[in-house]
């Protein structure tokens, strides 16, 4: 996805939705009662390592973009062998962790270019599940927007095309990163909704006038008990926000 691609995005095509399921079968019953209203599907750790490259195809089979979040995050020979190894994958994004430093993420970033279809590479800065309570405990010290802000400046400087932040840093990497590049905001909770193990979470419409590009969103619409309902009303307050951004003065 190109930088200008991310300027023309539809309300559709900015909502994520993360197969957070134990099963290829899960995912793909799921994924096929929501494809007209969400943009792309998230495919993380859990599904992967369970059911391999297959649940990749057969999710992008049904038409819609693949995300493939796996924070990659190793010295930099064997990330940009790990991203090549994908390059037979219908991947549309792909997650490297950029605690992994800079040499690492040009690694990734050579090896994509390789791709006939390069995905859009994202670093993950800081995870939505942390808050800087948990810093000491993991050897970090400062404030989490100084820490995603640098990380976010890595990443662009090393040619990714975006980063995952949390919507409470969305709109300072905004204005710092400018207008193109990805922000891709996880733990998005529509108003009401429980926090579930996210601390570091936004609802739809603001995530998307403070600047995202993208949100994802994950147990409102696959825990609902009408997915379809869900993903649609999560459209609509994207499709709102956009409107409303747009708008003059």
């Amino acid at each position: 996805m190109t930088a200008g691609r991310l300027s023309a995005l539809s309300p559709r095509e900015r909502l994520i939705l993360a197969l957070d399921v134990p099963t290829a079968s899960d995912a793909i019953h799921l994924a096929d009662q929501v494809k007209d209203s969400v943009g792309c599907f998230k495919i993380g750790l859990q599904l992967f390592l369970r059911e391999g490259p297959a649940v990749v195809e057969a999710v992008a089979a049904l038409g819609n973009p693949v995300f493939l979040d796996l924070k990659l995050h190793d010295i930099p020979v064997t990330v940009a062998k790990a991203v090549s190894s994908l390059a037979r994958l219908p991947v549309s994004m792909l997650t490297l962790h950029t605690g992994g430093g800079r040499a690492m993420l040009e690694a990734a970033v050579e090896a994509a270019s390789a791709f006939r279809e390069p995905p859009m590479l994202l670093g993950v800065t800081l995870l939505t599940s942390l808050s800087e309570a948990d810093f000491p405990s993991i050897g970090m010290t400062g404030v989490a927007s100084d820490l995603v802000r640098g990380r976010a400046a890595l990443a662009k400087a090393s040619g990714l095309g975006g980063v995952v932040a949390s919507a409470q840093e969305v709109e300072m990497l905004r204005q710092e990163m400018g207008d193109r590049f990805g922000l891709v905001i996880p733990g998005i909770r529509p108003a009401g909704a429980g926090l579930d193990d996210q601390k570091r979470v936004e609802t739809p419409q603001r995530a998307i006038v403070r600047g995202a590009t993208h949100i994802v969103v994950g147990r409102p619409i696959s825990a609902s008990a009408d997915p379809c309902t869900s993903a649609r009303a999560i459209l609509a307050m994207i499709t709102e926000a956009t409107e409303a951004d747009h708008e003059p003065g």
